[in-house]
């Protein structure tokens, strides 16, 4: 499971902002997971997050972040051998961003012990790299990687094999980690798979046909049964689903719909977007539900009614639905995933990070905690009154006001020229 991450100079987060599922003492609410950590120590875990903020606050780039350590991670030493330095995406609003390093690490539990990873990617190379064990909640460091000393990689304790090998085989500009699971090491690939399982994103308009494919294999699997029951409570009029392995256009599927004449198979190509977008979601959100995996879902509303939305967050809160600890963060702007409509809430405010631009453009990330919400606030009503920040700074028919202004301003100066 995922417990913090951390992320500096990358996309819109120039400062060090953290993301922590690490549930507050004095809030430990019904979805969370108690987590060994080791020896004796455990972990009250949320298993999912929503981010919330205006448009352009940067909360899609907080989950492209954790994607960008993901690919760094698995491509570094394979795909990153014919660049001149190293793949990122600085903080673009500084000019001196692009000489700084851009900072990534996670605390992350296997097994139930703690791991923490992190790195630094400057512009030609990796400055540093570290590896940190907590097997009896006292920590071991395993690598400490530093390219600014003359002996670049450090392995205190001795605990790592092959150490001279990982050394000769990583280049400046890879992570030693991207090594190790290249190599199939005994010891780090553990570490690399779990980034090969986990941070996978997943957004509105991007691979959406390629998740689509995938939806219609598992209708030939085990999770096919599973992938037809969530079409027919999502009241979309769908009965049943087929798998079409051969049509004029490739693979395809068809889906079964009541009507007053009976049940009628549409043509995949005639089904509505959000019937196409609840169905691309539904293998990559069983398949991490599976291997009880960290999913990145970008605007979770997108195309979906906000129904659909709960009940997203209801299979990762539900112990039954998700035995294994899969984790998932969501973006989103609308309030409505908060509560019920009874006014129940859905989310609690640990779960809940705001992101807001500051004046230079960079993105602040931070937990609705730190507003202290009252025990029974109504959080949808609240969020959108501005009481914890993260809304757009609009005042109620300002865009009509300003549209209306600059029409007559138009029309002013045509009747000028005219």
């Amino acid at each position: 499971m995922l417990l913090r991450a951390r992320v500096a100079n990358v996309r819109s987060l120039r400062d060090e902002q953290e993301l922590s599922f690490v549930a507050p003492d004095e809030e430990p609410g019904a979805a969370v997971r108690d987590v060994r950590l080791g020896g004796e120590r455990s972990a009250a875990v949320f298993p999912l997050i929503g981010i919330f903020g205006a448009n352009a606050s940067g909360k899609s780039n907080v989950l492209r972040a954790l994607a960008d350590m993901r690919r760094a991670v698995l491509d570094s030493y394979g795909r990153w051998a014919s660049y001149e330095g190293v793949s990122r995406k600085p903080f673009a609003l500084d000019a001196k961003s692009e000489s700084e390093p851009s900072f990534f690490e996670v605390d992350l539990v296997m097994d139930e012990v703690r791991w923490t990873y992190g790195f630094e990617l400057g512009p030609k190379r990796v400055e540093s790299e570290w590896i940190h064990s907590y097997p009896r909640g006292h920590r071991q460091v395993w690598l400490d990687r530093d390219a600014s000393r003359p002996e670049v990689f450090e392995w205190p304790g001795g605990r790592v094999k092959d150490r001279n090998q990982l050394v000769r085989r990583t280049r400046p500009n890879a992570l030693l980690l991207s090594t190790a699971g290249t190599d199939n090491h005994p010891q780090l690939s553990p570490l690399f798979h779990w980034f090969r399982r986990n941070l996978w994103l997943i957004n509105p308009e991007d691979e959406r046909a390629e998740r689509e494919r995938y939806t219609m294999n598992q209708l030939t699997g085990d999770r096919a049964s599973r992938i037809k029951e969530l079409l027919r409570v999502a009241d979309l009029g769908v009965t049943g689903a087929e798998y079409v392995p051969e049509s004029a256009g490739g693979p395809t599927v068809t889906l079964t719909h009541r009507s007053a004449a009976g049940e009628v198979n549409l043509d995949w190509k005639n089904e509505s977007l959000g019937t196409r977008s609840w169905f691309a979601l539904l293998g990559p959100l069983l398949l991490a539900l599976d291997e009880g995996a960290v999913l990145l879902i970008d605007e979770l509303n997108a195309s979906l009614h906000p129904r659909f939305a709960a009940e997203v967050v209801r299979l990762y809160h539900d112990p039954l639905s998700n035995p294994k600890g899969a984790q998932l963060v969501f973006t989103t702007h609308d309030p409505s995933v908060l509560t019920t409509p009874s006014g129940e809430r859905l989310l609690e405010p640990g779960q809940v990070w705001l992101t807001e631009k500051d004046k230079d453009g960079a993105t602040e990330l931070y937990s609705m905690t730190a507003a202290s919400p009252g025990e029974r606030e109504d959080l949808a009503k609240s969020y959108l009154a501005g009481a914890f920040g993260a809304v757009p700074d609009l005042l109620e028919g300002q865009i009509a006001r300003r549209l209306l202004a600059t029409t007559e301003q138009e029309r002013e100066y045509e009747a000028e020229r005219g």
